[in-house]
């Protein structure tokens, strides 16, 4: 499934395989993409930072842009294994041990994927704040979207992370989503 088909899925209010964790990645990938294309349109004249920081900057967005656009497909692989763990057989005493066991360890993937997708987005709004108020003020309306979104990626993820949390047995992993919570609930 490439991130178009995710798009896709998403916009398909009939397709219930692809939610919000997969748009949290989505739009933080939007996020990057529009603050790297400001970062671009910044390099001609001296806007407070130099044009090789301008093309630093844009790089590790076009790099996060990709890796958010992966991480949106990672959220569908990551939901399905949710799902196939809860067709699991749960007759004997054993079948629901084994079931039990596999929806904790979908849930902990489930949990994983949307934490490092936040990670990207909260990168992604840490690299806009470097350029805020130093970038051609013709791509304000750019700037301010891409920041925007970069926020709310990072906010769908952490509500993506709180909606596996249930599936999970594991305390110690409990509470290191938990801190990765109230880490990335700072932005």
């Amino acid at each position: 499934m490439t991130y178009i088909d995710v798009v896709d899925k998403i916009l398909d209010s009939n397709d219930v395989t692809v939610g919000g964790g997969s748009t949290s990645a989505i739009v933080g990938a939007f996020a990057a993409g529009l603050l790297s294309m400001v970062a671009k349109l910044s390099l001609k004249k001296d806007y407070g930072l130099p044009a090789d920081k301008h093309l630093e900057i844009a790089k590790e967005l076009d790099v996060l842009n990709k890796e958010l656009l992966q991480g949106a497909q990672e959220d569908v692989k990551a939901y399905l294994m949710i799902k196939n763990a809860y067709i699991l057989p749960k007759v004997t005493d054993y079948d629901k041990e084994i079931r039990k066991i596999a929806i904790g360890n979908a849930g902990i993937e489930a949990a994983n994927v949307p934490r490092d997708n936040a990670y990207r987005c909260l990168r992604v709004y840490k690299l806009g704040q470097i350029m805020d108020g130093k970038f051609n003020t013709a791509t304000t309306s750019d700037f301010s979207m891409g920041m925007a979104l970069a926020k709310l990626g990072v906010k769908g993820c952490v509500w993506n992370i709180e909606a596996n949390l249930s599936l999970i047995s594991d305390k110690a992993k409990i509470k290191e989503f938990e801190q990765n919570i109230e880490e990335l609930k700072n932005i």
